[in-house]
C-alpha cells in the first residue's frame, strides 16, 4: 500500500469509529461530532475512559498499536458498565465491533468514577503482563533488539552462541512494514511453520532519523536480501521479494565497503579505492590453509595452541586435493555439482566432503595433511612448529556463483572486482555489460519495471542508457573469509534492509555443546556485557550490570515490604 492508500484506509477507520461510538460520546457528556475528528476523537475517548493522553502516541506506532487497540476496547466497554468476562471476550473476538452492538442496542450508563484497578488478582496479572508486553515491544521494535549469532562467519570477532543487543537508533529505527504481525516474533510462530505476520497490508518504507551513518568496517545487522527460503510456506512463485523486507532472514556481517566506494578483493583481502582495507584490531581475518606435517597428525603431534575447546574449521583432507583427477572426472560424469550435492566442490576445498560423494570416489584420508582455518598470527606460529613441512593458503578457483554471476569475469571469492558500490543520487552508465551489476537494484530493491529487448534496456517502459540510484548500498562480508556466505555471492545490501548496529554481547556460551549441562559449563563469562565495536581487548562490564540488578531488586523488595507495612 502506498501513502494515498494508507490515508484512505485511515479515514475509513475514522468513519467506523464514529459510527460505532458516537452515542457513547454523547452519554459521556460530549458532542457526537467529537467522535468523527481524527486524532482529536482519540484524545476525547482517553478523557472519557480516564486514561493518560499520551496513550494516543501508542496508537500511531505500528505493531505497538495492535496491542493498544484491545486495551482501549476493553476500557471503553467497562467505562459504560460492561464488566463481564463474556463482554471482554466478545469485544476481543469481534475486533472491537461488539462496541457497535453496545452503541445501538444497549441502555448506556456512563461511570466516570469507576475504579481503574482490576477487580481480581487474575485481572491484575493480565493487566501487568499486557503492559509489560507493550513496553517490551516498543523497546524491541524501535530501540534495542536481542539477536543471537548462529554461524561462524564472523568467528574470532563474534562467536557462535554470542547473544547481542542490536541498537535500532544508531542508524535510525525502521518502521515495520508488516503492520499486522505478532510482537517480538520474526518470520514464523515459535514451534510451528506458520508465518507470524500477514503479507498485506504493507506500510511504505519509512525510517526515523539516526545518530550516525554506517562506516567502513562497522558490524551491521540486516535482512538478507537474497532470502532463499521461498518454499517455507509453499510459496513457489519464484518472485525475488516473496517476503516483506522486515521479515527476511536476519544476518550480521562487517560492512567492509560503503556507498560510493570502489571495491576489489585480491588474494582474499579487500581493497577500497585502491588501498588495502585497514580493519580494527578486534577483527581477526581467517582463511583456510593446508597444513602438512612430517608425520601423521594426531592430538599428540598437532600443535596444542590450535587445539581449542570450541574450534571451528579443522578438517582432515580426503584424497590429495579437491582438484585431483578423480574429483574432476566425477564432476564431468555427473554434469554439474547439483547432482552430487550443491556444495560438494566447496566442501572439498574446505577439507570436508559430501560423504556419499567420497564413498563413490573411494577417497582415503591423508594422515599427515589437514585443512585448517587460521588467522595470520596462527599461521606464523604454525610455520615455526617442529613437525611442520608447509602451511599453504587455499586459493579458490573462479566460480559462476560469485556475484554478478558472469562466467567471463573469472571471479572467485578470493579474487574479485573492482566494482562500484552504489550511492544514492549517483548516476551510472547502463548497457548490456553493466546491467548484471545493477539489475537486482533496479528491478527488486527500487521496484522498477525492467526489460531488455534486442540489447536495448527499458525501465518503466522508457529506453534507458543510465540509472540514478535511489538509496545507499553496502558490501557486507564475514571475517571468516573461506567460510562465509556474504556479498561475494549475493551482492549489495540496500539501506532499507539494514536493521541496526550490534553494540553489546550480553551473554555467550557454546551453542553447539551436546547437552544443556555442557552448555552451562561452557558459558563465556569474559564475553558477557562486552562491547562489539572498539579497539583493543574487549572489557566486560558484567560486574557493573550485576551490581545494578542487585540494587534494583533490593530496592523493589524493600519498597514492597514498606507498602505491606502501611496496609
Amino acid at each position: 500500500m502506498n501513502f494515498t492508500e494508507w490515508l484512505l484506509f485511515f479515514l475509513l477507520i475514522q468513519v467506523l469509529h464514529f459510527l460505532g461510538t458516537w452515542k457513547l460520546y454523547i452519554k459521556a457528556g460530549r458532542k457526537s461530532w467529537e467522535a468523527a475528528i481524527p486524532v482529536y476523537n482519540g484524545l476525547v475517548l482517553l478523557h472519557i475512559i480516564k486514561r493518560p493522553k499520551w496513550w494516543i502516541l501508542l496508537l500511531f506506532i505500528p505493531v505497538v498499536n495492535l496491542l493498544m487497540f484491545p486495551v482501549l476496547w476493553i476500557e471503553t466497554i467497562r467505562t459504560f458498565g460492561f464488566f463481564k468476562k463474556l463482554d471482554s471476550l466478545l469485544v476481543l473476538t469481534t475486533l472491537g465491533l461488539y462496541i457497535f452492538y453496545i452503541n445501538y442496542t444497549k441502555e448506556l450508563t456512563y461511570n466516570p468514577n469507576r475504579s481503574l484497578k482490576p477487580r481480581s488478582e487474575l485481572g491484575e496479572w493480565v493487566s501487568s503482563i499486557a503492559f509489560a508486553i507493550i513496553a517490551a515491544t516498543l523497546v524491541h521494535t524501535y530501540f534495542m533488539q536481542p539477536f543471537t549469532i548462529p554461524t561462524s562467519s564472523l568467528e574470532k570477532s563474534l562467536l557462535v552462541g554470542d547473544y547481542l543487543f542490536v541498537s535500532k537508533f544508531h542508524y535510525g529505527a525502521r518502521i515495520p512494514s508488516s503492520v499486522i504481525s505478532l510482537p517480538m516474533v520474526h518470520d514464523s510462530i515459535p514451534l510451528t511453520k506458520l508465518p507470524s505476520y500477514l503479507k498485506n497490508p504493507q506500510l511504505p518504507y519509512t525510517r526515523l532519523p539516526g545518530l550516525q551513518k554506517i562506516k567502513n568496517n562497522d558490524i551491521v545487522c540486516f535482512n538478507w536480501p537474497a532470502d532463499s527460503l521461498a518454499t517455507m510456506w509453499g510459496d513457489n512463485s519464484g518472485k525475488f521479494t516473496y517476503k516483506p523486507v522486515d521479515k527476511k532472514t536476519n544476518y550480521v556481517k562487517r560492512s567492509v565497503g560503503i556507498a560510493g566506494d570502489s571495491l576489489e578483493i585480491r588474494d582474499g583481502y579487500v581493497y577500497l579505492n585502491g588501498k588495502k582495507n585497514a580493519l580494527p584490531s578486534r577483527a581477526k581475518i581467517q582463511f583456510y590453509y593446508t597444513y602438512e606435517a612430517k608425520s601423521a597428525i594426531s592430538s599428540n603431534t598437532f600443535p596444542q595452541f590450535l587445539i581449542e575447546k570450541e574450534r571451528i574449521g579443522v578438517y582432515k583432507i580426503l584424497s590429495e586435493y579437491w582438484n585431483n583427477s578423480k574429483v574432476q572426472e566425477a564432476i564431468k560424469q555427473n554434469g554439474n555439482l547439483s547432482k552430487i550435492g550443491t556444495d560438494s566442490l566447496y566442501t572439498e576445498v574446505a577439507g570436508g566432503i559430501n560423504p556419499d560423494f567420497a564413498r563413490r570416489l573411494k577417497m582415503e584420508t591423508v594422515p599427515n595433511k589437514i585443512n585448517i582455518n587460521l588467522t595470520a598470527r596462527e599461521v606464523l606460529e604454525l610455520e615455526k612448529y617442529r613437525e611442520t613441512i608447509s602451511v599453504k593458503k587455499l586459493n579458490f578457483n573462479a566460480d559462476i556463483a560469485i556475484f554478478p554471476h558472469i562466467k567471463s569475469n573469472n571471479w572467485s571469492q578470493d579474487n574479485f572486482g573492482p566494482i562500484y558500490i552504489p550511492k544514492a543520487g549517483v548516476t551510472v552508465k547502463l548497457d548490456i555489460s553493466s546491467l548484471p551489476y545493477y539489475k537486482q537494484i533496479i528491478e527488486n530493491y527500487e521496484n522498477n519495471d525492467l526489460s531488455v529487448v534486442e540489447n536495448t534496456i527499458f525501465i518503466n517502459g522508457t529506453e534507458a542508457n543510465s540509472y540514478t540510484f535511489q538509496q545507499d548500498y553496502y558490501w557486507l562480508m564475514g571475517d571468516n573469509r573461506h567460510n562465509s556466505l556474504d556479498a561475494r555471492y549475493w551482492g549489495y545490501v540496500p539501506f532499507d534492509h539494514v536493521l541496526g548496529k550490534p553494540v553489546m554481547i550480553w551473554f555467550s556460551w557454546n551453542a553447539n555443546a551436546a547437552s544443556l549441562g555442557e552448555k552451562i559449563k561452557s558459558i563465556r563469562w569474559d564475553r558477557m556485557f562486552t562491547t562489539v565495536h572498539g579497539e583493543g581487548t574487549p572489557v566486560s562490564y558484567r560486574y557493573y550490570v550485576l551490581g545494578l540488578l542487585v540494587l534494583y531488586f533490593g530496592y523493589s523488595f524493600y519498597n514492597g515490604k514498606k507498602k505491606k507495612a502501611k496496609k
